[in-house]
C-alpha cells in the first residue's frame, strides 16, 4: 500500500511495482486511521510505503503483525525503513520480471459515495495498456505537451491522467506539490508555466470561475478536460467565453478506463452538458434493470456490453465481494450504477447515480439537472440536490446550497434568505421542467464530500430521512 502526496517517488514506486510484479494499492493522504485500517484489513497488504504524517496514523492502529515492511519517504521514524537509504543502496543493474497481461497490477478502492469502499483490481492490460485511448483521444496528448492533472495521487483518476494516459503518449507531466489546490495559485501556475493541457474536476472549474480569468495570461493552455462528476453547462459556456477553450467532458469509473467522452476533434459537435459518445473499445448503451436496451430518449442505466467479449479496459469484478459483483453484471451488460439518456445523435446525458434518483408524485427526477439549473443563478457557488420525505408526494426535491461570495452575507438574515429561496425556486421553474423545482432549500457553509472531492449526497439524504 502506497500513501503519498504528489512527490516524485510516487511515480518511481508505480513503475517499480509494475516491473517487479508487485501489486500496488494507492491511497490518499487524506485517509484517516479507520480508513487505513479498513483498507489494510481488506487487502491483506504486507508492505506500507508512506509519508511521515501517514506513518504516525499507521503506527497508531497497530498492524505490525500483518505488515512485514514499513518504508518511510521524507524523514526518519523508529520501526520504519528509510526510502532514501534503500534507494541509494540499490543495485544499478535491474532485470524486470515478466508479467502476464491478465495478472493484477494495481488495486483501487472506490471512493465510497454509496456504501463502503470496494476493491477494484486492474491488470497490466486494463489500466497499463487500455489508457492509451485516454491519453490519445481524450487528453489529446503528444510528446510536445506539458500536462497537468489536478488530482490526488491516491485515486484512480491519478492513474488515468497522471500516469498511464500521459506515459502512453510520451508527454511531459507537470506536478505541483501544493497540499490543497487554491484557485488563485492554480491560475498563477497556469500563467507562469508552459502548461498546454489541463485535467481537473468540475468543482475546481467552478471555483476558478469565481475569479476574474481575464487577468491571467494562460497563453500556452490549449486543451482542457473534466471528469469525476458531471460538468454543468453553465461552466462550459463561461470557461469558453473567458479562455476560448471548450472543456471536453469524460465519463468513466474506477472500474473502467474512459467509457464516454467529448474527444479532441469534436469542437463543432460538442453538446454542452452531455458526457459525449462511447469511447473506442466500448459498446455503451442505456438499458433497464434487466439489461435490456431502452428506446432513445428514455432514461435508464448506463450499461457496458460484455458479451460476447468483455472490453479489455473493464475490471472483472470486485475482490472478495461476490454480491456487489453480481449486482453489477446483469445479462449481457455491466451496469455502472449511473443513469442517463441517449439522444438521437448518440450523445449520452447523465441523469444521476441510481441511488440518487428522486421519485416525487410519480415523477422521476435526477439531481444533476436541478443542480445545473441552480448553478446558473449568480447566488449559487455549489449545490447538492437530494430527496426529502413528504407526506403527500412521498418525496420532494431539497437543495443544499453554498452561496457565492457576493451573497454569503445574507446567511442568517431570515427575510433575505426567504426572498432568495423564492427567487431560486422561480429560477429553476423557468430553467427546467417546473415539477423539478426544489420545494425545500437550505443554505450551508459547505457540502459533504468524499476525500476524492465527490459530493456525498447520501449523507444529506440520510440527514433528511432522520427528520
Amino acid at each position: 500500500m502506497c500513501i503519498l502526496p504528489r512527490v516524485p517517488e510516487w511515480w518511481i514506486i508505480n513503475l517499480a511495482c509494475i516491473r517487479q510484479k508487485v501489486v500496488l494499492l494507492p491511497g490518499t493522504t487524506q485517509l484517516q486511521e479507520k480508513d487505513i485500517l479498513l483498507r489494510l484489513g481488506a487487502s491483506k497488504a504486507d508492505c506500507v510505503i508512506a509519508d511521515l504524517e501517514t506513518a504516525h496514523k499507521v503506527d497508531n492502529i497497530g498492524i505490525d503483525g500483518q505488515v512485514k515492511a514499513k518504508i518511510l519517504i521524507g524523514g526518519t521514524k523508529e520501526g520504519w525503513l528509510s526510502w532514501d537509504q534503500l534507494f541509494q543502496s540499490a543495485d544499478e543493474i535491474h532485470t524486470p520480471i515478466k508479467t502476464q497481461k491478465d495478472e493484477i497490477m494495481q488495486i483501487f478502492f472506490t471512493s465510497g459515495t454509496v456504501g463502503s469502499p470496494k476493491m477494484v483490481p486492474h491488470t497490466h492490460t486494463s489500466y497499463g495498456y487500455c489508457h492509451f485511448v485516454t491519453g490519445k483521444y481524450w487528453l489529446d496528448l503528444t510528446k510536445d505537451d506539458v500536462h497537468w492533472n489536478i488530482s490526488d495521487s491516491g485515486w484512480a483518476k491519478s492513474a488515468w491522467s497522471s500516469l498511464f494516459g500521459p506515459f502512453s503518449q510520451g508527454c511531459t507531466l507537470f506536478v505541483h506539490g501544493m497540499p490543497r489546490f487554491a484557485p488563485l495559485e492554480i491560475l498563477q501556475t497556469l500563467t507562469n508555466y508552459p502548461i498546454t493541457t489541463l485535467c481537473a474536476p468540475p468543482t475546481l472549474y467552478r471555483s476558478l470561475l469565481q475569479e476574474d480569468l481575464k487577468k491571467y495570461k494562460m497563453n500556452t493552455l490549449r486543451h482542457c478536460v473534466s471528469a469525476g462528476e458531471p460538468l454543468n453547462e453553465e461552466v462550459i459556456y463561461s470557461w469558453e467565453e473567458a479562455l476560448g477553450i471548450v472543456i471536453k467532458e469524460g465519463y468513466g469509473q474506477t472500474e473502467s478506463t474512459l467509457l464516454c467522452g467529448t474527444f479532441k476533434k469534436m469542437n463543432k459537435w460538442v453538446k454542452p452538458g452531455s458526457i459525449g459518445k462511447p469511447a473506442p473499445g466500448y459498446d455503451v448503451r442505456i438499458v433497464n434493470n434487466m439489461g435490456q436496451e431502452v428506446a432513445r430518449g428514455e432514461q435508464g442505466n448506463i450499461g457496458v456490453k460484455i458479451k460476447p467479449n468483455k472490453p479489455p479496459g473493464l475490471f472483472a469484478g470486485y475482490i472478495d465481494d461476490p454480491e456487489a459483483t453480481s449486482h453489477s453484471f446483469i445479462g449481457d451488460y455491466y451496469l455502472t450504477g449511473d443513469r442517463a439518456v441517449q439522444d438521437e445523435d448518440g450523445y449520452l446525458w447523465f441523469q444521476s447515480r441510481t441511488d440518487d434518483l428522486i421519485i416525487s408524485s410519480g415523477y422521476r427526477i435526477g439531481p444533476f439537472e436541478v443542480e445545473s439549473a441552480l448553478l446558473e443563478h449568480p447566488a449559487v457557488e455549489e449545490s447538492a440536490v437530494v430527496s426529502s420525505p413528504d407526506m403527500d408526494r412521498g418525496q420532494v426535491v431539497k437543495a443544499f446550497i453554498v452561496l457565492s461570495r457576493t451573497h454569503k452575507q445574507i446567511m442568517g438574515i431570515v427575510e433575505e434568505e426567504e426572498a432568495l429561496i423564492s427567487q431560486l425556486q422561480e429560477h429553476v421553474k423557468n430553467t427546467t421542467a417546473p415539477y423539478k423545482y426544489p420545494r425545500k432549500i437550505e443554505f450551508v457553509e459547505s457540502l459533504p464530500k468524499t476525500v476524492s472531492g465527490k459530493i456525498r449526497r447520501k449523507v444529506l439524504r440520510d440527514k433528511e430521512n432522520m427528520h
